[in-house]
């Protein structure tokens, strides 16, 4: 093959040694192979974290969002009232015999008639806590008034323990195992 001919220019005739003369281009340094492809791999997690993040923003599962500040409400607080006018169930939910008739009495002293109190066995005998149950909202007072008679320190609002007859209004004690004495050890 022979080489093509150009017409001659003016870059024919340079003289020789003075340097290079006419358009030419530098490599640039600092832009290497390896320089290139670790911006390329960091653009590349950037985009893809981006996208998750984005993924997760409109699919609800992530809210941009700040949680709103938990409201606290104050419970009331309720006035315990002794009111004998309530039928009162005690069962004994504990190992000890004789507990619900000496927790009946100790009822009885507090003003209570001997026959609005009834004292009967539980059908178990590993209840935890002693507890007054009540019925009703409005029953919660009266409740809290018995639990100060016999020392309770739980009342709880149960439809378990109804009164035979709806038009009564009974309070149920049920004596955990926080009433048995426990043995001393020996020496």
């Amino acid at each position: 093959m022979s080489r093509p001919s150009y017409p001659r220019d003016r870059f024919d005739d340079l003289p020789q040694g003075r340097g290079k003369v006419g358009a030419h281009r530098v490599e640039n340094p600092h832009l290497r192979g390896w320089t290139i492809f670790l911006w390329a791999a960091l653009a590349t997690v950037v985009l893809i974290v981006a996208g998750i993040f984005g993924t997760l923003v409109a699919t609800g599962r992530i809210t941009l969002e700040s949680a709103p500040e938990p409201v606290v409400t104050p419970t009331p607080t309720i006035e315990a009232v002794v009111d004998t006018s309530y039928d009162v169930l005690v069962l004994n939910a504990t190992t000890e015999d004789g507990l619900a008739t000496r927790t009946k009495n100790t009822i009885v002293q507090a003003g209570w008639a001997d026959s609005s109190v009834l004292a009967s066995e539980a059908g178990t005998t590993d209840f935890p806590e002693t507890t007054v149950f009540y019925l009703a909202p409005e029953d919660e007072a009266a409740a809290a008034g018995l639990a100060q008679v016999i020392r309770a320190d739980r009342v709880e609002q149960s439809d378990v323990y109804q009164p035979a007859d709806p038009e009564d209004r009974q309070l149920t004690v049920v004596l955990g195992a926080d009433r048995v004495p426990t043995p001393e050890p020996e020496s």
